[in-house]
């Protein structure tokens, strides 16, 4: 059983697709003491995404690609975790904004049992983070309206750098709907209500400034979520994973 599964969604990323797999391949040896594979995850692109993806995969042992035909990433996460045979799951975005020196702090919970998911937070204290005022604004207001609208206690839902125990993935994917952005807050707002352990790492985050998400496309996306989450029971039928004792 593979150790870690590092899995990239990517979309019409042909230009940054190589040079994350090169830095990954370098710099994780260094930072991360246990076993892991990448997996890119593409889904539906147009470009050469795919081809740049299947030579990576040629070329290096550690690298494997897939293909979806939909495009979204949480169906791409979904698709690629519900398979996979790691022990913990995880997943970055492609311009690696996110400082990799967080990855073995946000694995480390979930290889000990302490805890069943555990996500990177620009907002939490200790962070450091280097964007623009206005998407400062947007991010901070989206998880005050998480917190007042669904309960939750996260204080970064959206940050692209989260990790979970594949026994938690089992349990929760299957109640997932979205496909979208919005797969990262419908998974841990299922998490907390089934009565998972969530465990929050602080990053340095740098804003890249060619990402090409559609902000207000994807709020109101967001929206709709939370609106359907609502709605929702407030409690699902998953039982939580067992424990490790010491």
């Amino acid at each position: 059983m593979t150790t870690l599964d590092v899995v990239i969604p990517v979309y019409n990323e042909e230009r940054d697709l190589p040079r994350c797999v090169d830095r990954l391949l370098t710099e994780l040896p260094k930072l991360f003491p246990h076993d892991f594979r990448i997996t890119i995850a593409d889904n539906a692109s147009t470009d050469h995404t795919l081809q740049i993806a299947e030579n990576l995969t040629r070329a290096h042992d550690q690298v494997r690609s897939v293909h979806l035909p939909r495009k979204g990433r949480g169906g791409a996460l979904k698709e690629v975790w519900s398979v996979s045979d790691a022990e913990v799951l995880a997943y970055m975005d492609v311009d690696l904004s996110t400082d990799l020196r967080a990855l073995a702090p946000l694995v480390a919970p979930l290889l000990s049992g302490h805890s069943d998911l555990a996500i990177g937070s620009r907002l939490a204290h200790g962070a450091r983070v280097v964007r623009s005022a206005k998407r400062e604004v947007i991010s901070r207001c989206y998880n005050v309206l998480l917190r007042a609208s669904l309960g939750t206690h996260i204080t970064d839902a959206q940050c692209g750098f989260k990790a979970i125990h594949a026994r938690a993935a089992h349990r929760l994917l299957p109640h997932v709907e979205d496909t979208g952005w919005f797969f990262d807050t419908e998974l841990l707002v299922l998490a907390q209500r089934a009565g998972l352990r969530v465990h929050e790492v602080p990053v340095d985050w740098v804003e890249d400034p060619d990402s090409s998400v559609d902000i207000l496309a994807t709020a109101l996306a967001d929206l709709r979520g939370i609106a359907r989450l609502r709605r929702s029971t407030p409690a699902l039928p998953v039982t939580a994973p067992e424990r490790v004792t010491a």
